[in-house]
């Protein structure tokens, strides 16, 4: 059954992953290296302390290099700090309710308070993939 399914078993966990002192310019090149569009953001311990995204670098752009001439800055100075994440022991059918009610794309995944990967739309898809396959 789905609902046993667990975010542990489907999540990534070889992650892209910036520092709040990583450069704007830095991370868009690695987002654009990697085909990844969002990543967390971790401070020396390795605590989530963030994400950012393809959204937040847009706006960074628009906003502190158009209009006011600025080139650059640091990830942590546009990365949303009010992270939403899901637990590794979560199942899959919470959390493609998540995702539904939610509008996200990805979340990092927690486990005992510690980040421990990051669970996308298309990997909830693979799941609900290997259970058809299982199934058929």
């Amino acid at each position: 059954m789905l609902k046993s399914v667990k975010v542990e078993d489907y999540m990534t966990t070889q992650l892209v992953t910036f520092k709040p002192e990583t450069g704007l310019f830095q991370a868009i090149n690695i987002f654009s290296e990697s085909y990844v569009s969002g990543a967390p953001v971790v401070d020396d311990r390795g605590q989530l302390i963030g994400m950012l995204s393809e959204v937040d670098c847009l706006k960074a752009i628009l906003k502190h290099t158009y209009y006011e001439e600025e080139k650059g800055g640091c990830v942590g100075d546009f990365m949303t700090a009010d992270v939403e994440t899901v637990s590794s022991d979560a199942d899959i059918i919470a959390l493609s309710e998540k995702f539904i009610s939610g509008n996200r794309r990805r979340f990092p995944v927690l486990r005992n308070g510690k980040l421990v990967g990051q669970i996308s739309r298309k990997d909830v898809l693979r799941a609900v993939s290997d259970f058809d396959t299982k199934t058929s």
